[in-house]
């Protein structure tokens, strides 16, 4: 059987690598791998960092580049090597754009296709924007959706998808979790090698999403700024995006205060074990709601609507919205209450053991075969 798999982003590298790994290791597969390179400098930092080499790599990023010109260039490129390869499935994982274009060039050719983690929804189209439209687009054209939970299938039994194709598998980047956060592990960055974890509360901030530039965005660092003046344990790391416009706020607001460090972005094994090492997560990230978790961090969901609402749910995450006051107020009972934080942070994880990519290929070598 031969499985071809398409990713283009960091999170979808991140989250795809345990799934190639299981299929490398199948001698009953072949596993072909291209990757768009929707982002290019922090896709490579996944690629080197889990041992994986593309069979093809389109190479379509560009600065400035638009949704238009990413959808275009990934469908044109995957059209010749679908031809080429033709492959008995095309596995897809997640909400990028690339992910809706691997798709649409997968049905084109008549390829079945496989959505690693299917299944999501915020219920909002344009939030998180493109990344609901596009998870929801490439389910019409699903094949085999590989739900990371209950909650993910029930969207899709709602959405009329037949509960036959529809697998639950738990989440992927719980098994990537395993290949990366050590105990014993020493930061290039010094910044962080000298920072405290044991006696401070660090909080680790993250905030790139498109639709909370802007005043969200100010009210998430204003609170951040306040909550830092009252606590004098906190500091804050925050890796920050390479987006100008999140940069500008950020040193504008965050900057100059010693106990906020401001930092370049991570590769995925460094920041992994900050997060490991930290207090408290604040973002507006979807896939660190589901990693902070299986680390036993609180966090708080900077966002006004979630499609992981399972980790608000079980307690693990808080969906706080972008308003000062509450960001201000949620942080505050965190830093000041123990009994609330153990509560948060001792939450069962509710995606998955860290078996998820060897259940997706066991359900593939069924599936297809079947089919």
């Amino acid at each position: 059987m031969k499985v071809m798999c398409v990713f283009g982003t960091r999170p979808e590298g991140i989250k795809m690598a345990p799934v190639i790994k299981v299929l490398k290791n199948r001698p009953e597969i072949e596993c072909v791998t291209c990757i768009t390179a929707q982002h290019r400098e922090m896709l490579d930092q996944v690629l080197d960092l889990f041992d994986i080499i593309p069979d093809y790599d389109l190479n379509i990023f560009e600065p400035g580049q638009t949704l238009t010109d990413i959808t275009t260039k990934a469908i044109k490129g995957l059209e010749d090597i679908i031809i080429k390869e033709k492959p008995d499935v095309l596995l897809v994982q997640g909400d990028t754009t690339t992910v809706f274009a691997g798709a649409l060039a997968a049905f084109y050719q008549k390829v079945r296709i496989g959505h690693v983690e299917a299944g999501l929804r915020s219920g909002n189209l344009y939030s998180p924007y493109p990344e609901e439209a596009n998870r929801k687009l490439t389910g019409v054209l699903t094949d085999y959706h590989f739900a990371p939970t209950e909650r993910n299938r029930q969207n899709l039994l709602n959405e009329g998808y037949s509960d036959e194709k529809i697998f639950i598998t738990g989440n992927t980047v719980i098994d990537a979790l395993q290949y990366t956060v050590k105990e014993d592990y020493i930061f290039e960055n010094d910044l962080l090698n000298n920072i405290d974890f044991n006696n401070r509360k660090v909080i680790l901030l993250t905030s790139h999403r498109r639709e909370n530039l802007g005043a969200p965005m100010e009210n998430i660092f204003l609170a951040i700024r306040d909550i830092i003046e009252k606590h004098r344990i906190a500091e804050v790391v925050f890796p920050m995006h390479l987006n100008p416009k999140v940069r500008e706020i950020a040193y504008r607001i965050l900057g100059q205060n010693p106990r906020i460090h401001l930092i370049e972005p991570l590769d995925y094994e460094p920041f992994t074990n900050l997060m490991a090492r930290c207090h408290i997560v604040v973002t507006d990230s979807g896939g660190l709601q589901e990693e902070a978790p299986t680390l036993g961090k609180p966090v708080l969901v900077v966002r006004e609507e979630t499609e992981r609402p399972e980790g608000v749910e079980a307690g693990t995450a808080r969906l706080v919205g972008t308003k000062h006051d509450s960001i201000f107020e949620n942080l505050d009972l965190l830093l000041s209450d123990e009994k609330e934080y153990e509560k948060m942070a001792k939450a069962i994880n509710p995606y998955g053991d860290g078996k998820a990519s060897e259940r997706i290929v066991d359900i593939l070598l069924k599936e297809v075969k079947k089919d």
